[in-house]
């Protein structure tokens, strides 16, 4: 089916995905009332050739924009009520799909609603979080969510189980697999592709929130995700230290994204240190800790 004449458009953004490309869109694209929309962010490996004799749309783009660039791309193909982002390393079924819809349909105040997930091996994904607060990245940095897991201020992650078990409104949700209204995503002009990995789903979500629009984790809904198949997290730790002290800058002002990037470089200077024993991901942090220092000058 066309994304025009679809009830749900599935987009997903493809980047060094050739081994998880096609067990995430095949099952999608055989449903009826779902029309799959796979982004071509520039892969060097040519990704969405794996599905190509699929029933989906290929968009290409001649440039790797960045996650939040890709989706804008994607859903530009559609028209439908619904959308839902969703990545190449995760999977989710009709059934769940539905329960998503549904959740949107019954409230019209929300603009988003996200599944429980798990991981590759069936263990519980933290995919309910609250918006980053300087007070959660200094207590990052200095271990403090270890001391007090459960404390709103020592961490930005929903670590309460009991908090899995029934529907919920979080502040946001992790951005695997997202179903969003897309008159609520119009409203508030799409996702910010000056996000080029991380926080490009807090931003939006925070934008939603601040316009009206709710957020509801679905659990009668179910999604996978193995996490980090496009990229190693150690590679990408630059990034997310960037996209850091951007959202902080771009929500809170100047002085918090001053903050910000000490607490980032704190946290990154705490975190080699433990990790000495691991090179490659102590030079990780270590890297992000320069990146969100440099940041302050872009």
């Amino acid at each position: 089916m066309s994304a025009d004449r679809a009830s749900v458009q599935v987009v997903v953004v493809a980047y060094n995905s050739r081994d998880t490309l096609r067990g995430c869109v095949e099952p999608l694209a055989a449903i009826p009332w779902i029309a799959v929309t796979v982004v071509d962010n520039a892969c060097p490996e040519r990704s969405p050739d794996v599905v190509a004799d699929l029933p989906v749309e290929i968009v290409r783009s001649d440039r790797n924009g960045g996650f939040a660039y890709g989706c804008n791309l994607g859903m530009a193909t559609g028209r439908s009520e619904f959308v839902l982002l969703l990545n190449p390393d995760a999977r989710i079924d009709a059934g769940s799909v539905g329960a998503l819809v549904r959740a949107l349909e019954s409230d019209a105040a929300l603009g988003v609603a996200g599944p429980r997930t798990s991981a590759a091996d069936g263990t519980l994904v933290w995919s309910q979080r609250r918006f980053p607060r300087l007070r959660s990245t200094f207590a990052q940095a200095l271990f403090l969510q270890r001391l007090a897991p459960h404390a709103s201020w020592s961490d930005e992650v929903v670590r309460d189980r009991s908090a899995y078990d029934h529907d919920g409104s979080p502040e946001w949700l992790s951005g695997a697999c997202l179903m969003l209204r897309r008159a609520a995503v119009d409203a508030v002009g799409g996702l910010d592709d000056g996000f080029f990995l991380y926080s490009e789903e807090t931003d939006l979500l925070r934008r939603m929130r601040a316009a009206g629009w709710g957020t509801r984790y679905v659990a009668a809904a179910s999604a996978s995700h193995i996490g980090g198949a496009s990229a190693p997290r150690d590679t990408t730790k630059r990034i997310w230290a960037q996209s850091r002290v951007r959202y902080a800058r771009k929500h809170h002002g100047p002085l918090v994204a001053v903050l910000e990037a000490v607490g980032v470089a704190l946290g990154a200077l705490t975190h080699a240190a433990v990790w000495w024993f691991r090179p490659r991901v102590a030079r990780g942090h270590a890297t992000a800790g320069l990146a969100a220092l440099r940041a302050l000058r872009t």
